[in-house]
């Protein structure tokens, strides 16, 4: 006797709105026959959302609606009953807007915005707000609508003048159409309220309305008659800005035109009185006539000036008489890299200038050209430091007179080096085919020096500084590298027992940027020495070299010097002395006398020592394969980390490196 729901029940599909919802049925009972009647009452849940009939919702406003006006808004449907149906609407935070809800008859709900703060175009063109509808379930079931508001423009603002005064000036000659002034207004409003017409004001003269035409959609102002400076000076013109709203509002400037003189008017000559004949023994500054000169135009237009002819006195003058470059090498064909200025006080074509470059180095001109109009001087090829470090040319400035007047300007070309160049190996020879392997005995004690890499690098300063580290070695614990020298010791002493063989790689790097690199192979062989090792190198000298004698001589004349040289400073020491006891009260201005030196410096130097004086230097490398010796030519300084250790280098072969640095008056000095 179980009653059972054989499948969901919806209560709104069922009964709709309508409260209660009860279903009827009958029940039939037999043995003995019985009927019963029954009813089932359907409760509501809250199993439904209330819906909007569209999502979105569009209101258009107009901004001169008075604060207070109503704005129904669609109603949202829930199909529920009782407190499960809709109940109530919430609006979004805004500043103009309230939600006013309302209850109808039927006891359904509906909303209304009411403005309570006046709406402005200008300020806000559109407004988006969100309506919610809420039912009285729980949890409560919403729905959302998206409502949005434009703002329907009102004719409430009227044209505003970028300025209240515009002044212009033109020439009394300026052709009809020429541009005066161009007048600007704007308007907030939209649509027809924000079009702005200009015009002329009302009371503006007919004269000025002959001699100036309005663009009355751009503004602008254009001359249209025949300007007189003569006549007037200056015109005051009126102009006003309209929209074209119902009731259109209106701006007002006015455009200042003054008139420019020009000379359009040849000076008329009056002859008052003349007194003729002359007698033939009137004195100087006798009164011969009286003359009258008026002209109608104004300022310098109106004086009367005597012109004196121009001729060509005077020379070209440049803004200095020399020009130091400085150019990267490696550079870029055809780019400008100086501008030879000069003026020229003439007129006319007695100051045109022209600027040639005179060919005095055939080179220079497959180099460099110049510009003849404005002195701009082009590099046309690529530099390279390491041929050729400096360019002196002249330019010639030139005008265009009869007969023409030139000034010649010194421009000298200085090419700054780049690090391109990798160090080269010099010692051992990296492309030659014989193996040269250096030997050490065992027992041999750490420090002690088994060979060199001997390097050098084409370029110039830090990008010559070359520094050696061990790269790879058979046994790295064995060997070591001068970091700056390239010479290679013995790390620790040499046991019986070490392999005999020994191969090293050297890594060599200059301190360029970017770093370059190369590396030297040097093999070592540990073994007894013997005595075809230490051959003589005088054997391997050449027998008749007429040379062999030149370190000799070279050695000798550095002592002798030296020897002279102290003598020399000794005696002046010496005389020094005496002076300064005979004269004591003098001793304050003397002293930087009794410090000063008194004659050039000479001494003998090592390679790496780094002391070369800054004025220069010579050059003397004994080879390793004979007594001879070769007199470099004079070379300037060149600063560095190293001194003079690189240009020592530069053009040697491995051996022994000295310096014998002195004046020019000491030693023959080859051409540079």
């Amino acid at each position: 006797g179980a009653l059972l729901v054989s499948e969901r029940i919806d209560r709104e599909e069922l009964c709709g709105t309508l409260s209660p919802c009860s279903l009827s049925f009958e029940i039939v009972v037999e043995n003995p026959l019985e009927l019963y009647s029954g009813a089932v009452e359907i409760q509501d849940i809250n199993d439904n959302d209330p819906v909007f009939p569209s999502s979105q919702a569009r209101l258009e406003i107009s901004e001169s609606v008075a604060a207070g006006a109503r704005f129904p808004l669609e109603s949202a449907q829930d199909p529920d009953v009782g407190v499960n149906s809709l109940q109530t609407y919430q609006l979004s935070a805004n500043p103009h807007f309230a939600l006013d809800v309302q209850t109808r008859v039927d006891g359904s709900k509906y909303a209304e915005l009411v403005l309570e703060k006046e709406l402005d175009r200008e300020e806000q063109r559109e407004l988006h707000l969100v309506l919610t509808a809420l039912d009285g379930g729980s949890p409560p079931r919403s729905a959302h609508v998206q409502i949005h508001i434009d703002v329907v423009d009102a004719n409430d603002n009227a044209p505003v003048f970028n300025q209240s005064a515009y002044k212009a000036s033109v020439r009394e000659n300026t052709p009809s159409g020429t541009l005066v002034a161009r007048i600007s207004a704007y308007d907030l409003d939209d649509g027809p309220n924000g079009d702005i017409v200009y015009s002329f004001s009302s009371h503006t003269p007919a004269k000025v309305r002959e001699l100036f035409a309005l663009d009355s959609a751009t503004g602008e102002l254009r001359v249209k008659g025949q300007l007189d400076y003569e006549e007037t000076k200056l015109y005051e013109i009126y102009l006003q800005a309209k929209d074209k709203g119902a009731v259109p509002g209106m701006a007002h400037c006015k455009v200042l035109v003054e008139v420019v003189d020009v000379n359009d008017n040849a000076p008329e000559v009056t002859v008052t009185s003349v007194y003729s004949p002359v007698p033939e023994d009137a004195a100087p500054g006798t009164v011969v006539a009286l003359l009258s000169v008026t002209d109608l135009d104004s300022h310098d237009n109106g004086l009367i000036l005597v012109q004196v002819s121009d001729v060509n006195d005077n020379a070209p003058k440049s803004s200095q008489d020399s020009y130091d470059v400085y150019v990267l090498e490696n550079n870029v064909p055809g780019i400008p890299i100086l501008n030879v200025s000069a003026t020229d006080p003439d007129l006319g074509r007695n100051a045109h200038l022209s600027y040639t470059l005179l060919q005095g180095d055939p080179t220079v001109g497959h180099i460099f050209s110049i510009n003849r109009e404005n002195g701009t001087l082009y590099l046309l090829t690529s530099l390279d430091h390491e041929y050729q470090v400096e360019f002196s040319m002249m330019v010639q400035v030139q005008d265009s007179g009869s007969p023409p007047l030139a000034t010649n300007v010194s421009v000298s070309v200085f090419v700054t080096d780049l690090n391109d160049n990798a160090p080269t190996v010099l010692y051992p020879h990296p492309n030659t085919t014989a193996t040269y392997t250096d030997v050490v005995a065992p027992g041999t004690p750490a420090g002690h020096m088994i060979t060199k890499v001997v390097a050098v690098d084409a370029d110039a300063g830090y990008n010559a500084w070359i520094s050696y580290t061990l790269l790879q070695a058979t046994d790295p614990s064995l060997f070591s590298v001068g970091l700056h020298s390239g010479e290679i010791f013995t790390a620790r002493q040499l046991r019986e027992d070490e392999a005999p063989q020994h191969t090293l790689v050297i890594l060599l790097k200059d301190h360029g940027e970017p770093v370059l690199s190369a590396s030297a192979t040097v093999s070592i062989s540990v073994a007894e020495m013997v005595k075809e090792v230490f051959t003589d190198l005088t054997d391997m000298a050449p027998a008749n070299d007429p040379r062999r004698h030149v370190t000799f001589y070279l050695i000798l004349a550095v002592i002798l010097v030296s020897a002279a040289f102290f003598i020399t400073m000794l005696s002046v020491g010496i005389f020094k002395c005496y002076k300064w006891k005979q004269s004591k009260e003098l001793f304050n201005s003397s002293r930087s006398t009794l410090y000063r030196t008194p004659g050039p410096f000479h001494h003998i130097d090592a390679v790496r020592g780094g002391f070369t004086p800054p004025n220069f230097y010579h050059q003397v490398y004994l080879t390793t394969d004979s007594r001879q010796s070769d007199l470099l030519c004079k070379k300037p300084f060149t600063s560095s980390p190293l001194g003079s250790r690189q240009s020592t280098m530069r053009n040697g072969e491995p051996g022994l490196y000295h310096q014998i640095v002195g004046t020019a008056s000491r030693l023959p000095t080859p051409a540079e």
